[in-house]
C-alpha cells in the first residue's frame, strides 16, 4: 500500500530540544503511514563549520551568559537583526531546496533558522508545499518568524510580539506519550531502577543535554532545603565528574526519562524547555531556579505567570517554593487569558490541537514539491560556507536551545 506522502522534518543538533521534538513528530507521522525524512539543518555546512556553529553557541552560554541575555533582549525588540541573519543565510537556500525530494508534500521545522531559509523559498515560489513550524519555546522570538511560513504551532500560553503577522495554531506539546501514560513502574520500583533511595523527597535537577547554567550552585542549594537532589548532566561529562561523590545521585545522559520522572517528587529546571514540558505532561510539579539567560528567563516568566510552574528567585525563596509545590502537587492549567501588554497570544482558540494532525492534513491537501530548479544551482556555496561562521555568532542572539 502506497504511503500518503512524504514529509521533511527539519531540525538542528543545537542542544537536544529541537531534535527530540522532531523525533516525536516524525515517529507519530510514520505511525500515520507517511514517509518522513529528517534533515539536520547544520548538515548543510561542511563538518568543521557545523562544529564551529554548535560550539560557538555552547561557548556563549557557558562563558558569556550576560552578553547572551542582552543580545536576546535587543533582538527581541528589533527585526533588523533577523533580516541580517536571513541575508547571511541566503546562499544556503538553493542547497536546502535540493535536499527536499520531489514527492515531498509538506515541510515541518523545529528550529528557527530553518524558517529563515525555507520561508523565502516558499514565498518566492521555489518551494510549493506548505511550511509549518513547531515552536519549542513559550516565547516566540523574532528569529522564528519568517515570510512564507504557513503556520506556527505554539504551545498554550506561548507569547509573541503583538505586531507579528503570523498564522498561529495552539497545539499540544510534542512530548512522548510515555510521560503521560500511567503504565510502567511504580515510584518504588522506578527509584530502584536508578539506584535511588526509597524514602525522602527527591528533586530532579536538569540543565538540558549540555548541562549548562549554574548547576553546581543549584544542586547545593536544593540539598540545603532538605530535598535530595538527583542531577542529570546530559552529555556534559566534566560536569558529571565534578558533581559526583559519595552519597550523591548524579547521572549522565538518561534514555528513560519517563521512568526517572516517576521516581522523583519535583523537577528543578532552568530553561523551560522540553524537559519542563515532559515533567508537566507526567504530572510532576516544576520549579524554575537560576534560569538560563535569554530564552530561559523569558520562558520562566511565561510559565510562572501562567501558573504552570513556580519561579524561585533567590536561595531564600527556594525552600518555601519547593515546600509549596510539593504540598499542592502539580498545578492545573488555568483558563486561557490575555497575555500582558506588548505581547499577543495565538489567535486560535484555547483548546490545543494535535500538531501531528495539522501537519498530516496539510500534507494530504498539498501537491508534491516537484524537483528543484537545476538552473538555480549556485556558484555561491563556498561563500555560504564562509559567512556561516558569522551567522553562528549571530545565532547566540536568537534564543535557541
Amino acid at each position: 500500500m502506497a504511503h500518503p506522502g512524504r514529509i521533511v522534518v527539519v531540525s538542528a543538533d543545537i542542544g537536544a530540544g529541537h531534535d527530540r521534538a522532531a523525533d516525536e513528530l516524525a515517529e507519530r507521522l510514520r505511525g500515520r503511514g507517511f514517509q518522513v525524512d529528517r534533515l539536520n539543518l547544520l548538515h548543510l555546512l561542511p563538518g568543521p563549520v557545523h562544529r564551529a556553529v554548535r560550539e560557538t553557541y555552547r561557548g556563549v552560554l557557558h562563558r558569556l551568559p550576560r552578553g547572551y541575555h542582552l543580545l536576546f533582549r535587543l533582538t527581541s525588540r528589533s527585526r533588523v537583526s533577523v533580516r541580517v541573519i536571513r541575508a547571511l543565510l541566503r546562499p544556503f537556500r538553493a542547497r536546502i531546496r535540493r535536499r527536499i525530494p520531489p514527492d515531498t508534500r509538506a515541510v515541518v521545522t523545529t528550529y528557527p533558522f530553518a524558517n529563515q531559509l525555507l520561508g523565502p523559498l516558499r514565498r518566492g515560489g521555489r518551494l510549493r508545499v506548505p511550511i509549518l513550524t513547531y515552536v519549542t519555546d513559550f516565547v516566540v522570538h523574532p528569529t522564528w518568524l519568517a515570510p512564507g511560513v504557513d503556520v506556527y504551532c505554539t504551545m498554550r500560553h506561548a507569547e509573541l510580539q503583538r505586531d507579528a503577522d503570523a498564522d498561529v495554531a495552539v497545539v499540544e506539546p510534542l512530548v512522548s506519550r510515555a510521560f503521560a501514560g500511567g503504565a510502567g513502574l511504580d515510584r518504588r520500583r522506578a527509584r530502584e531502577r536508578f539506584g535511588l533511595p526509597y524514602d525522602g523527597v527527591l528533586a530532579l535537577v536538569v540543565a538540558g543535554s549540555w548541562g549548562v547554567g549554574e548547576v553546581a550552585a543549584t544542586v547545593a542549594e536544593v540539598g540545603a532545603t532538605g530535598a535530595r537532589p538527583v542531577v542529570v548532566c546530559g552529555r556534559n561529562g566534566s560536569l558529571r565528574q565534578r558533581l559526583s561523590g559519595p552519597g550523591r545521585h548524579v547521572l549522565g545522559w538518561v534514555d528513560d526519562m519517563p521512568t526517572l520522572m516517576r521516581a522523583v517528587d519535583v523537577v528543578v529546571e532552568n530553561a523551560g524547555g522540553l524537559t519542563c514540558q515532559e515533567a508537566l505532561a507526567a504530572g510532576v510539579p516544576v520549579v524554575t531556579y537560576r534560569p538560563l539567560p535569554g530564552h530561559g528567563r523569558a520562558n520562566a516568566d511565561v510559565l510562572a505567570r501562567s501558573g504552570l510552574t513556580r519561579w524561585a528567585g533567590t536561595p531564600e525563596q527556594l525552600g518555601p517554593v519547593l515546600a509549596a509545590v510539593l504540598d499542592a502537587g502539580p498545578p492545573a492549567p488555568p483558563p486561557h487569558r490575555a497575555p500582558p501588554p506588548g505581547t499577543a497570544g495565538p489567535r486560535a482558540g484555547p483548546v490545543p490541537e494535535d500538531p501531528v494532525g495539522l501537519v498530516a492534513e496539510a500534507a494530504r491537501r498539498a501537491a508534491p514539491a516537484g524537483p528543484a530548479d537545476p538552473g538555480r544551482r549556485p556558484l555561491l556555496d563556498p561563500v555560504g560556507d564562509a559567512v556561516a561562521v558569522v551567522a553562528a555568532l549571530l545565532q547566540s542572539t536568537g534564543g535557541l536551545r
